[in-house]
């Protein structure tokens, strides 16, 4: 198959028109700009609709009329503008209104700087909106993810009736590798919610209005149940070298690609160690530590924040093995000195073969 070299950014755009988006909306910001001037010169050849919004908070509910009729959309952003698209991120998932957003993370709080970072993962998997709702949140860690993960995205978005936000650092939006477009179809799903005229059948309404106390409750407990059968159908994530491991690093994005130098350096110096990459941060990939929570000794979590995903790795961990954690922050990729030495410090094996 044809690859093409690409950067990230652009990846993720061109991948969303071969998954059939025609709609995009969305304000520059860097690093993730290059994805709107890519849909700026793709989208009307491909007979969509690219639409450069006055602001963040005009792109979102842009989205959210495309989403209601039916139609394949997306925005992207970088932190700040993902900040500033909460409301309307929250009126999607109580409307079940399918759409995809990145967000290609920078440094903050507030302005921050334009280095990559991964302190917006509890902005990511906790809901960053007001109310009890829920993403599906995937992390790709390279440029060839970017491209899988947003058709994916798509299709999830579509079979679950919710919003779907692909989370990667500046890292992966700027850097350029090379990628294949597999021609995938969408797939297709009864879509006769949508508002699309009413002409020959009843008005569909969509609202998340409840002014009936018992009938918030009951929306609000149906979307529970619709997140817990999300949780258990789509958890994904990878593993390295953990055919015997007995520490185990993780971490996702740019951090797992340089984490699985240190796990190489550490099995030449005699240390079963192993890395296991959540792919969806939420549903977090809670599977993937059952079948080795009881043979290993201790995990290493890898972030650039001052610690996020490590809260929910200690949940799952559930207090079977210590959990050590190790970041960088500030637009600062993790080193891979420093994490070989961390490991040591946190685990005091130096000098012993495992």
């Amino acid at each position: 198959m044809k690859k093409y070299l690409m950067k990230g950014n652009e990846a993720i755009a061109e991948a969303a028109i071969q998954a059939g988006c025609r709609f995009y909306f969305g304000y520059p910001i860097t690093p993730s700009t290059e994805i709107i001037e890519y849909m700026a010169q793709k989208m009307q050849k491909v007979g969509g609709t690219f639409l450069q919004a006055e602001s963040e908070i005009a792109a979102i509910y842009m989205v959210f009329g495309a989403a209601g009729a039916g139609k394949r959309v997306m925005t992207a952003s970088s932190s700040i503008g993902i900040s500033l698209k909460q409301e309307g991120i929250s009126f999607l998932a109580a409307n079940e209104l399918p759409a995809v957003i990145v967000n290609i993370t920078r440094t903050g709080p507030g302005l921050g700087g334009l280095g990559p970072s991964q302190a917006d993962y509890f902005q990511a998997v906790k809901g960053g909106g007001h109310g009890d709702y829920r993403l599906i949140v995937l992390a790709p860690s390279s440029v060839q993810e970017m491209a899988d993960l947003i058709m994916d995205g798509f299709d999830l978005a579509d079979l679950h009736r919710n919003p779907v936000m692909i989370l990667a650092d500046g890292v992966l939006g700027q850097m350029m590798e090379p990628v294949v477009f597999h021609n995938r179809k969408p797939i297709e799903v009864d879509k006769s919610w949508a508002t699309t005229g009413a002409k020959d059948r009843p008005r569909n309404m969509i609202t998340s209005y409840n002014l009936q106390n018992e009938a918030g409750e009951a929306k609000a407990l149906y979307l529970e149940n619709k997140y817990k059968g999300i949780k258990e159908r789509e958890q994904r994530w990878e593993v390295y070298r953990m055919e015997d491991a007995e520490y185990v690093f993780v971490a996702y994005g740019t951090s797992a690609r340089i984490v699985k130098g240190v796990v190489d350096t550490l099995r030449e110096e005699g240390h079963k160690v192993g890395l296991i990459r959540p792919i969806t941060l939420w549903p977090f990939p809670e599977k993937a530590f059952t079948p080795i929570i009881q043979k290993v000794k201790g995990y290493m979590v890898v972030e650039m924040s001052a610690g996020q995903m490590v809260e929910d790795v200690k949940l799952n961990v559930n207090g079977a093995a210590p959990v050590a954690f190790y970041s960088r922050q500030g637009g600062i990729t993790p080193q891979h000195d420093e994490m070989k030495e961390k490991f040591y410090q946190s685990f005091d094996v130096r000098g012993m073969r495992i």
